[in-house]
Parts: C-alpha cells; sequence; structure tokens
C-alpha cells in the first residue's frame, strides 16, 4: 500500500522546520492537517460544581499549553489573582516557556521536564508540603494521579476543559490514502463525522498505545504505530513504513 496522500490529524505546525515538512518534501508526499477534536472550556458553572478554589493550593502541574490557557481563564474569569509565590510544574521546556504569556518568567519558581511526570519528582521532593492542582481534560489518563499517590504528594485534579469531536463534514476523506491519529478521541471522532467509514486499502497510523487501542476497538487495521524504541515519533515511524515499502516492492522486481 502506497503513501502518498497523508492526514494529519492535528493543527498544522507553525515552524516550517517541521519534520513533516521535511519527510514530504524527501518523498513526494501531500501532507494535510485537520485536528479531529476541538478543545472547549468547562463553563464557571461547571467548574464551582466540583469546588475548587485555586488559592488553597501552592503549586499548579501543568500538562500541556492548553491546561495553561484554560488555567488563567477561569481564574481571570472567576477575577482570582494567582500569588507570585504559586509554583509551576511543567511536563516539558515549551509549556514552562509559554507561561510567559500570562506570568513573569522566574527559575525559582517554574519547574520543567523532559515530557515526563517522573521528571519533576525531584523539584517536587523539594516541596513535599506543596498542595498541587492538577488541570486536566474530561477525558484523561491517570498515570499522572497515580504516580502522585504513590509519591505521597498532596494533589486534586480539577476538569477545567472539554476534549470533544470536531465536525469534519466537510472533509472527503477518499482523498487521503494515509490517515495518522494522536489520541482515541481523534479515533472516536473519525467514526462520529464518518459512521460507513470502510478502511480497506487506508493505511492507519496511531501514536501511543491507547490510540492503537482505541483504532483496534472500533474495528480497524493499525498499520503505521509509534512510539517505537528505533522510531519514537510518529514521522519517524511514517518514514520507517515508506522506507520497508519501497523495499519490499525493489525485492519483488
Amino acid at each position: 500500500m502506497k503513501v502518498k496522500n497523508i492526514l494529519v490529524s492535528q493543527p498544522e505546525p507553525q515552524h516550517e522546520k517541521s519534520p513533516y515538512f521535511t519527510l514530504a518534501n524527501k518523498y513526494k508526499l501531500n501532507i494535510d492537517f485537520r485536528p479531529f477534536i476541538q478543545v472547549d472550556r468547562v463553563s464557571l458553572k461547571e467548574f464551582r460544581q466540583q469546588r475548587i478554589n485555586f488559592l488553597d493550593f501552592t503549586a499548579v502541574i501543568l500538562t500541556s499549553r492548553t491546561a495553561v490557557d484554560n488555567y488563567f481563564s477561569i481564574a481571570k474569569d472567576l477575577r482570582l489573582s494567582i500569588p507570585t509565590t504559586m509554583r509551576y510544574f511543567c511536563m516539558s521546556e515549551s509549556i514552562a516557556y509559554y507561561l510567559q504569556t500570562y506570568i513573569v518568567y522566574r527559575k525559582r519558581k517554574i519547574f520543567y521536564g523532559n515530557g515526563k511526570i517522573e521528571d519533576l519528582l525531584p523539584a517536587m521532593k523539594k516541596f513535599e508540603k506543596d498542595k498541587y492542582i492538577l488541570p486536566v481534560s474530561d477525558k484523561h489518563k491517570q498515570d499522572i494521579s497515580r504516580f502522585l499517590r504513590k509519591n505521597k504528594l498532596s494533589f486534586k485534579k480539577a476538569v477545567l476543559y472539554k476534549t470533544i469531536a470536531a465536525d469534519l463534514t466537510d472533509m472527503d476523506l477518499s482523498k487521503y490514502d494515509t490517515l495518522l491519529f494522536f489520541s482515541p478521541s481523534g479515533v472516536r471522532s473519525l467514526m462520529k463525522n464518518f459512521p460507513d467509514f470502510k478502511q480497506e486499502d487506508t493505511l492507519i497510523g496511531a501514536f501511543g498505545p491507547s490510540t492503537a487501542k482505541a483504532v483496534k476497538e472500533e474495528g480497524l487495521r493499525l498499520d503505521i504505530k509509534a512510539p517505537l524504541v528505533n522510531a519514537p515519533s510518529m514521522t519517524m515511524a511514517l518514514e520507517d513504513y515508506i522506507k520497508k515499502q519501497a523495499k519490499a516492492k525493489k525485492a519483488k522486481v
């Protein structure tokens, strides 16, 4: 099955050096980007029903830019002034720098890891008495909560935003031979928008075990899987698939 026209179920990268663009140029691919899910902030009424007060916490764990945006959006609408003593624990450096959109960046109160909650443990251990708030989506994984409980850290989850299926009914999926997914919600959005979707020769790629599981649960065939030891990113997994297909084609000649 040839890879030529690809649909990535995420927003288009803003950086011109994105590996997707590099891959497209290298193999003469047509790559389109379209988010399959959208994120909506919860209403103030929905937030208040959780009986959570941001000011009861001394630290916040931020797993994404979306979490950052919604945390400060709700604080603003509630007319809350987040104290300058608040500590921010970010999953990555990019999230930490994104905080500058809302606060003055100070190294003494902002900590970041390399994409894993485990990276933040040494810093968290320095502030064991902190009370952490963890902004999450209505559909979220439990691994961070389990980690915090295991390490006996005081925390509370706050559902600040919802993940829902985007409206994709204007799209013509038949244009694409490859669909790439990055979350179970994206897979469910495909089936909600196109309930009569038949995979047939369409290739499907999934990033992460939960996404791969969702593909199979929908009765679809998983052709490209990431991350792998030799392909930690989706673009690397896609390139590996292309190389294997070219090699197999060459062997038949």
